[in-house]
């Protein structure tokens, strides 16, 4: 049996529903956990019960510091190793992300499955097509962003999501592999071309304001995340391509430049603003 953690989240539960397609056995695991799944609360380790699983496709618990997040992390190794899991697939942050502020928690749980003993993948994860959209910012003349004429190489969370799934529904011939896997290159500016509206690039101090004063729900450890992705784009750091993902979906990724128009799309005043602040919370 495979388990998906975080089954209820946006990447978590797009693999789950990809290994059905695939028609792999496979099931959830959540803190609240809907029909057929398992609960699974990292912060309760002593409940964590993985008896049964073959596979553990362990997507990041996020939304924490980084000293909570290794921690929860860590219990649901030590749980996989107490339980006799023999596969851990881990959703982890593209290679290019060194340097972002969520990334040594990441890099910390990379450390820890290598130490486990238990035979691991890691899928070194690039940033969303959907939240690169979802950050660009709509104002009265137009689009704004803190990106400048910076690019990412932006990938689906659809993408993704299959590639874990074939990848947990096979894991043998994966084990010990670290797979890059990012998208094509795309920018604020061609987001902004595609829906027909100007762009205009505005400063990083200008963008950590807004995120502190028009963003009162984010989290203390948020501002900071969402403008290290700012600046990692704006000076180059995350154009990077070279990436394992074609190869493993054995097909052409999808257009990331068309998912993030959709996502921008989708915050256009009076078409979402609820949705905008829910896309600018997901980072990983």
């Amino acid at each position: 049996m495979i388990l998906v953690t975080g089954a209820n989240g946006q990447l978590g539960s797009a693999v789950l529903a990809a290994l059905h397609t695939l028609g792999a056995p496979a099931t959830g695991g959540s803190r609240t956990p809907g029909g057929g799944m398992r609960r699974l609360d990292f912060d309760d380790p002593t409940g964590i019960d993985l008896a049964g699983v073959s596979t553990l496709v362990l997507i990041s618990a996020g939304y924490a510091e980084d000293d909570q997040v290794i921690r929860r992390h860590a219990a649901v190794l030590d749980a996989a190793v107490r339980d006799g899991v023999r596969h851990v697939v881990y959703a982890s942050l593209t290679g290019a992300g060194d340097h972002l502020a969520f990334a040594l928690a990441h890099r910390a749980t990379e450390r820890l499955l290598r130490a486990c003993g238990l035979p691991w993948t890691i899928l070194r994860n690039g940033l969303y097509a959907e939240l690169f959209g979802g950050l660009v910012m709509w104002a009265d003349h137009g689009m704004e962003s803190a990106f400048g004429d910076g690019a990412l190489a932006a990938v689906a969370r659809v993408d993704l999501a299959e590639a874990a799934a074939i990848i947990a529904a096979g894991p043998a011939r994966h084990g010990g592999r670290t797979y890059d896997l990012t998208g094509t290159p795309i920018t604020a500016a061609q987001v902004a071309d595609r829906l027909v509206v100007p762009h205009r690039t505005i400063g990083l101090a200008e963008y950590r304001r807004r995120l502190h004063d028009e963003m009162p729900e984010l989290l203390p450890f948020q501002p900071p995340m969402l403008v290290s992705i700012a600046t990692g784009i704006r000076h180059g750091f995350l154009s990077g391509t070279g990436s394992d993902l074609s190869d493993i979906l054995d097909r052409p990724v999808s257009d990331p430049l068309m998912t993030a128009v959709a996502a921008a799309s989708a915050t256009r005043p009076g078409r979402g603003q609820e949705a905008a602040r829910s896309t600018r919370r997901t980072t990983t």
